[in-house]
């Protein structure tokens, strides 16, 4: 048994909607810890292509390929690049978007407001842009429209002028001083969830620059699934799912709203044919969410190439 550090969300649906045979080859989009990898190898996968932009997930690599020899293949970078890497087509994609419970759960990382570390936020360390850098250096407009944009935060301007009056007294360097000026800033909130939740993750989008990478890797997907493969995505917030949502409509032949995050569908007369394998988005069950709060707000979408 992989000794992996959570559970993978929504599994069962996962693999329910991905529905992979025996001998078929999957990309892991998001590997983490391994769980869907693990979930399509059970199921009769014959290779796994796993991608992950953090080198600490190659460890449960290494472990799920020792269970399962010459299964997989890692890939240490983002989804955004999978045409880089990937020049056949291949049965399914999987997306699990959004930071993982191992990132969260390492205070070293920088993406929990309860834990005490450095302001760094990056998925992959060898990004140069941090979060400290984007608190003590953006302009206070800059900060208060992408706290508004990527966290739907209602008190951006307010929060953003408080990380403003405050670096110039001394710049931010924890997670935990920036969580307590902002929930100053906040003030009291009816809100179940903690004041500086809205705000860590649109700082943490704009650091590891999400929204153009599920784009990309949207895009990727389409162009390298097979006729009759699937094409799986989980999000965990509404701006990730309304892209999703979006994307998935156009390709399928409706016409959704404009949305300016919405990757460009092929063109109508060369159009790969794609169809909804559900038609609205699957949300967890009552009871993964008891046992695992932090599936809440997650929402799965897929489609099949059918031409």
């Amino acid at each position: 048994m992989l000794n992996t550090p959570h559970k993978p969300v929504m599994l069962a649906e996962v693999l329910k909607a991905a529905n992979p045979s025996k001998g078929e080859v999957f990309v892991d989009a998001t590997f983490g810890a391994g769980g869907y990898s693990r979930g399509l190898l059970e199921s009769g996968c014959k290779h796994i292509i796993a991608f992950d932009q953090d080198s600490s997930a190659e460890k449960y690599f290494l472990e799920l390929n020792e269970k399962h020899p010459g299964s997989s293949t890692f890939v240490n970078d983002n989804f955004s690049n999978i045409n880089t890497h990937i020049k056949d087509d291949v049965d399914g994609f999987v997306f699990d978007i959004g930071v993982s419970s191992m990132q969260i759960d390492q205070a070293d990382r920088g993406f929990s407001f309860n834990k005490d570390g450095a302001l760094d936020m990056r998925m992959n360390t060898s990004n140069p842009l941090t979060a400290e850098y984007v608190v003590n250096n953006y302009e206070e407009e800059q900060l208060a429209n992408l706290i508004f944009n990527y966290g739907g935060e209602r008190k951006s301007r307010r929060i953003a002028r408080y990380i403003v009056e405050q670096r110039a007294t001394a710049p931010f360097k924890t997670t935990l001083e920036l969580a307590a000026t902002i929930a100053k800033a906040v003030g009291r909130y009816k809100d179940e969830i903690h004041p500086a939740t809205r705000s860590f993750q649109a700082i943490r989008i704009e650091v590891n620059g999400e929204l153009k990478a599920l784009e990309e890797g949207l895009k990727a997907a389409v162009s390298r699934v097979k006729i009759g493969g699937r094409v799986v995505v989980v999000t965990f917030h509404s701006l990730e799912d309304a892209i999703v949502k979006s994307y998935f409509a156009k390709i399928c032949g409706a016409i959704p709203n404009s949305n300016r995050h919405l990757p460009e569908a092929p063109q109508a007369q060369e159009a790969i044919k794609f169809a909804l394998i559900n038609r609205k988005a699957i949300a967890p069950s009552n009871e993964e969410v008891s046992s695992n709060p932090r599936s809440r707000s997650a929402k799965l979408r897929a489609i099949k190439r059918v031409a």
